[in-house]
């Protein structure tokens, strides 16, 4: 995680060539994928859940169980009380303590289409960097941990770039029918785009 990125305010999303996402860059695409989500394929929308980076880390990863336990509840009912949520995509940061800033980040797909069952997907574009960090998550989340095929990034500042497009390139084959399950969905061709999410960002900077 950026040192200096999340002390911004959200409205200032600029990104520079080779900068270090942040917090806020990533929720912010999170954002406007939940928005294009909502437009295009309600249904799947329902399902699905795209968890800001700072409640990943501190509440669900770090917070004590009673808390843990309440943001999860907020995350997976909806406005009627119902446990709608059979996908969440959450941010991983490497970071091995609450109180410390981390430089990486990796993708946890959080199936739950099985209640009873969870399995946590973990996408890591620096194989094995982010593999404790999200096990840890993984039992919180009471999830069996699973590590499909990500394409590795081939520099030091692309990690999180490979977070929100991973995560598109997941939600589009949701809303082609795959599922996870027997043939996991491996991102092993994945291209990182950091021009366009420079341009999402600049054309939809947010309110801040």
């Amino acid at each position: 995680m950026d040192p200096t990125a999340s002390s911004y305010g959200r409205s200032k999303l600029e990104l520079g060539a080779k900068e270090w996402l942040g917090d806020k860059h990533i929720n912010r695409d999170y954002e406007l994928l939940a928005e294009e989500l909502r437009r295009s394929r309600p249904e799947l929308a329902a399902l699905t859940q795209l968890v800001d980076p700072l409640i990943a880390h501190y509440q669900l990863r770090f917070g004590a169980e009673p808390d843990m336990l309440r943001a999860f509840q907020r995350i997976v009912y909806d406005s009627n009380g119902n446990d709608t949520a059979d996908f969440l995509f959450l941010p991983v940061n490497d970071a091995m303590d609450p109180n410390r800033l981390g430089t990486h980040w990796s993708l946890l797909l959080l199936d739950r289409h099985t209640r009873g069952e969870p399995v946590a997907y973990h996408y890591d574009s620096v194989r094995g960097h982010n593999h404790e960090a999200a096990a840890q998550l993984a039992r919180r989340l009471r999830a069996r941990l699973e590590s499909p095929n990500m394409a590795q990034q081939r520099n030091s500042y692309d990690c999180g770039v490979f977070v929100v497009d991973g995560t598109r390139a997941l939600v589009r084959r949701l809303a082609q029918g795959e599922r996870p399950g027997h043939e996991l969905l491996h991102l092993d061709n994945l291209v990182a785009n950091r021009r366009s999410l420079q341009d999402r960002l600049r054309t939809h900077p947010g309110l801040g």
